[in-house]
């Protein structure tokens, strides 16, 4: 049986470009939806089952596609914002997630790739400890001079939600340490026991109140309650696996330094081992698997971490996992239930999306009652030239349906059972038209999402670009939530960005209009009055994300800021870019032309004809224009595009433009390290490097505050040419960009 992360990459191989881009679109939305119910909001809407094969898709398609990984990607994420309701902390290192391994090759790779990135040999000696991945809810204990002093969530990595009151109440937490670094951040996770979690439903019950759906979202909602005193009352542990910040070592090893952290008062988890081989691992895996109904609390998996931290702190970090560590999860959980019917929910960007509404079933002691249906090739089975596609099932209202939980809410339609159908069920036919607007709802080629053209006039739409427009990592204003913002669009007072700096100006001074309001008064009113008016300065990178423009997330929004500085820079090039982007277009379209000519024909494409007829007619200018705003690293020709898109179209233009009017300030990003020889400057690694891998040089120079980039350009300050450097040492050279070996390199950054 072939591996399925194999059949997942030949699947994304057979994309088309315009296919790929498609899809890699549709699941950084269905991932970050998924990431801000799951770590946002203690209310999981989608299984990590389903979650994972769609993180497992994205980076297959991303490897067969890597110039169309997106500024958003899903692989870039970590966990969601902090709440509102909580005061933030910034955490000293960030707290980031775990790749994943779903089979025992994944785990044989994993450790290859250790040895290959540390140029160890097959034979020499490299230990792992291996050790169950609870399910529960990550935190980080800050101890300074033995005293707990903080105690934060992970939130998104960088900040998260101080719940030190709430982290007090917990036993296994140790209020002080004695013979401890004077500066030691704990991490671990906080849980619920089976026992404990029966105990807390069964006296939600007799109270009358709602049960928990299982032990992770309970023990998550009782460490986020705002009164501690409710904390306080539920039974919830800890254990100790990790840390961050500490004045001095814990020790050389993670083995040592969990039996260092056990000494202190922590509990650790007793089933964690010390293995020296993938054999060992993967047998230690078998054996907690095979014990896990025994374990008395909820596990997914297993984490393997290099032993080593000497080791540990060479191969360090990619942008949200360490390379030092992998957890191997376990397999999802199976139940049938009837699928009763599809509803469609309409999203910020237009897009139309199918939900299945189940006959509520039991799946590994929770009841789940819908499920993800993606798009409508999915549910028929087919694309739309008639095709087979991956997993599609012919879904039809009435089915018998498979579905697979691994942790939580809705899960996946895994098989139909067709011998149980019911004689009159009939395909489903999916809506051309918006249930929210009745406008056209269509489908561009090559995109399996139907979206529709309401745009504004779109209730869906206008709601959620507004919502996204003051959430947390954009506007953020403060008392003008997605409640406030859904009643203000009701009631016609605001209809899209610019109109919240005018509620003032247009509701007779605003105060006497809104203080009227149910569940507004005069200071409450006045509040948001001056909210709104302290952000009128706004960081350009959060105005460039708030726009809610397609592709552009929050790291490609930085990216832009970081590399214009201004806003009037990036609409200049933006406006510039356009003729290219449209002769981008029609060359992606000769292209793919071309290649299906070629393919029916017999006979070896011919693509560059295609493309230099496409820019035949493109100023220098544009194309100059087109260069500087894909050559920025992280930026690809597919944000571009709908950058340029966005700014080109009459009406959103001039509401973008009437939004500008009403700010006072846009504040250029901070810049990056200023201590360092290269901060500031873009860097192009090229040809085979012989210190370090390419992975690790990267990583280095950006932690100097260096950019790096992936081509040469006139904006390129240094080319670092190993052996075997071809075409950009020599473009290098033609443009007088400043050449140096990987030697000279390590001189000029104080590392030779």
């Amino acid at each position: 049986m072939s591996h399925p992360d194999q059949e997942t990459a030949l699947l994304a191989a057979k994309l088309s470009p315009t296919e790929a881009a498609a899809r890699l679109a549709e699941l950084a939305r269905l991932l970050a939806e998924a990431n801000s119910a799951y770590h946002g909001a203690d209310a999981p809407e989608m299984t990590d089952a389903d979650y994972d094969a769609l993180k497992r898709e994205n980076a297959a398609i991303e490897a067969a596609f890597p110039d169309l990984k997106r500024a958003d990607s899903p692989s870039d994420q970590v966990g969601a914002a902090p709440s509102e309701g909580f005061a933030k902390l910034t955490h000293s290192q960030r707290m980031l997630s775990l790749a994943n391994a779903f089979e025992a090759a994944d785990v044989v790779d994993f450790v290859s790739g250790i040895r290959r990135y540390l140029n160890l040999a097959a034979d020499a000696p490299l230990a792992f400890t291996a050790e169950p991945k609870i399910d529960g809810l990550s935190l980080s204990l800050r101890y300074e001079d033995g005293e707990l002093v903080s105690a934060a969530t992970r939130g998104d990595g960088a900040v998260g939600e101080n719940v030190t009151a709430n982290a007090r109440t917990i036993d296994d937490i140790p209020q002080t340490l004695r013979n401890a670094p004077a500066v030691l951040e704990v991490r671990g996770e906080v849980y619920m026991s089976h026992a404990d979690f029966a105990f807390l439903n069964d006296r939600q019950l007799t109270a009358g109140a709602k049960p928990f759906a299982n032990p992770r979202n309970a023990a998550a909602g009782s460490l986020r309650q705002l009164d501690s005193s409710i904390t306080k009352s539920r039974p919830l542990r800890f254990f100790a696996y990790a840390w961050g910040e500490v004045s001095a070592p814990l020790a050389d090893t993670q083995s040592a330094a969990l039996t260092h952290l056990k000494t202190l008062g922590f509990q650790i988890n007793d089933r964690t081992r010390t293995c020296h081989s993938c054999e060992e691992m993967l047998a230690h895996y078998a054996s907690i698997e095979e014990g896990r109904a025994e374990l008395g609390y909820d596990i997914d998996g297993v984490v393997y971490k290099v032993d080593d931290l000497d080791y540990q702190r060479r191969l360090g970090m990619r942008s949200t996992t360490p390379r030092w560590a992998i957890a191997h999860k376990f397999p999802a959980e199976l139940a049938w239930t009837t699928l009763e019917a599809i509803d469609i929910q309409v999203g910020r960007t237009g897009a139309l999306s199918p939900v299945a509404r189940l006959t509520p079933v039991t799946v590994g002691g929770v009841v789940v009652s819908n499920a993800t249906l993606h798009n409508e090739d999915y549910i028929a089975g087919r694309d739309a030239n008639g095709g087979p596609i991956r997993d599609g099932k012919d879904i039809r209202v009435g089915d018998r349906v498979q579905v697979y939980r691994a942790g939580d809410v809705i899960p996946k339609v895994a098989d139909v059972d067709l011998s149980k159908r019911p004689a009159d069920a009939k395909p489903y036919t999916f809506p051309t038209q918006c249930p929210e607007c009745q406008s056209d709802a269509i489908r561009e080629e090559g995109d399996a999402i139907r979206r529709c053209t309401g745009g504004l006039i779109c209730p869906a739409q206008a709601v959620e670009k507004l919502k996204h427009f003051v959430s947390r990592a954009a506007f953020d204003i403060e008392g003008l939530g997605a409640k406030q913002v859904e009643a203000f669009y009701t009631d016609g007072w605001i209809a899209e960005p610019a109109d919240i700096f005018k509620l003032k100006e247009n509701y007779g001074q605003g105060l006497q209009q809104l203080k009227n309001r149910e569940g507004w008064g005069e200071k409450s009113a006045s509040s948001l009055f001056k909210a709104i008016d302290d952000k009128r300065t706004i960081a350009l990178h959060r105005l460039i994300f708030a726009l809610g423009i397609r592709h552009v997330g929050e790291v490609a929004a930085s990216d832009l800021a970081r590399h214009f500085t201004t806003w009037a820079a990036l609409a200049a090039t933006v406006d510039a870019a356009a003729p290219a982007a449209e002769a981008h277009l029609r060359a992606e379209d000769a292209i793919l032309a071309e290649r299906k000519a070629a393919a029916d024909e017999g006979r070896r494409a011919s693509l560059q004809p295609q493309r230099d007829k496409a820019w035949a007619d493109t100023p220098a200018s544009t194309k100059a224009a087109w260069d500087d705003l894909t050559g920025i690293d992280g930026i690809g020709a597919t944000v571009a595009v709908s950058l340029v898109t966005t700014f080109q179209q009459a009406r959103e233009r001039a509401s973008i433009d009437r939004l500008i009017d009403q700010l006072v300030e846009i504040q250029a990003p901070q810049a990056r390290a200023t201590q360092s020889a290269v901060s500031g400057l873009t860097i192009v690694f090229t040809g085979a490097l012989e210190r370090m891998t390419r992975a690790e040089a990267k990583a280095r120079a950006e932690a100097l505050g260096a950019k790096v980039s992936g081509s040469v350009s006139a904006k390129t300050d240094i080319v670092v040419a190993g052996p075997g450097a071809g075409s950009k040492e020599k473009k290098a050279r033609d443009l007088g960009i400043e050449l140096l070996t990987e030697d000279q390199w390590l001189d000029r950054i104080g590392d030779g």
